[in-house]
């Protein structure tokens, strides 16, 4: 057996080894998570991420839970979720405690959506989708910010006043995110189905998550999610944003023709190139800051 291929069949093992190891209740206060939504496949850019945020919650010694961001209904599909975890499973990704749907909280988001009224951090929006779409790329303009809505069904925006968010991201570095630019943040959608923003924030507290490691591509959102932390007067955990698995011209990888599902068959060669993208070497449980990679794909 040449030496590639042996570190290719020794990858499930040394992963699963590793879990072992730290699978007993940690002295560590650390607890990360993965929180993928039930809408697709995982993918060689969700490996990378569950891959990280494993070996991160490993190496600290902490635990690591998996949740189900299952919200948005009508783009769940059925069975996805099961397909999810035991992809995670194929690939020796453990996870400690039960696995969490956010389908099962709703009433701990109109909770927090009600607290945050109460202290007036929120507002009913009317705007139709084609304003919406328009201002996509430039922030919300605050159109119904200070007038009251028109009549039919709303959304909740969760206010924006802070110019600036600062975050010490533990792999960008310092980041100042232009979070009033981005505008007044929906929390609540005209159909009534929660927004990401507000359950990812409320859920995080009520799972005392310590740690979060995760894409890029969610980077700028962290902004809105430290504001309505502070509007619910919770601590904000440590943020770790990798970069991510990229097609040569840069698009991502979720969107490519290419992306294709994660095959369990193929575990182990797919961990090899996981642990390669987050700058790896094998036998380290530690991740490394690194440069953007771009994925060459064939």
């Amino acid at each position: 057996m040449n030496g590639a291929s042996g570190s290719t069949a020794t990858a499930t093992t040394a992963i699963a080894d590793a879990s072992r190891k730290t699978h007993e209740p940690a002295d560590s206060s650390y607890v990360g998570r993965f929180a993928p939504s039930p809408t697709g496949s995982l993918h060689l850019g969700s490996l990378v991420a569950a891959l990280g945020s494993w070996l991160d919650a490993r190496h600290h010694g902490g635990r690591w839970l998996v949740r189900m961001e299952d919200l948005d209904t009508p783009r769940v599909i059925p069975g996805c979720a099961d397909t999810i975890l035991r992809t995670l499973e194929a690939f020796s990704l453990t996870w400690d405690g039960e696995v969490v749907s956010q389908s099962r909280r709703l009433e701990h988001y109109q909770a927090a959506s009600a607290e945050l009224r109460a202290r007036g951090f929120t507002f009913q929006c009317s705007c139709s989708r084609r304003l919406r779409m328009e201002n996509e790329e430039r922030g919300y303009p605050g159109t119904c910010r200070d007038k009251p809505p028109t009549s039919g069904a709303t959304a909740t925006r969760f206010r924006i006043d802070d110019a600036i968010v600062t975050l010490d991201d533990r792999f960008q570095g310092r980041c100042e995110l232009p979070v009033r630019a981005m505008g007044d943040v929906v929390i609540q959608r005209r159909d009534g189905i929660f927004a990401y923003q507000l359950a990812v924030v409320v859920d995080d507290a009520w799972q005392g998550i310590t740690d979060i490691v995760r894409g890029a591509d969610l980077l700028s959102s962290t902004a809105w999610q430290v504001c309505i932390q502070r509007g619910l007067n919770v601590i904000s955990p440590r943020y770790a944003h990798l970069p991510l698995v990229v097609e040569p011209d840069g698009s991502k990888l979720a969107k490519s023709r290419r992306s294709v599902a994660l095959d369990p068959a193929r575990a182990s060669s797919q961990l090899v190139a996981a642990l390669r993208l987050l700058g790896q070497p094998r036998r380290s449980g530690a991740l490394r800051r690194h440069r953007v990679q771009h994925l060459p794909l064939r």
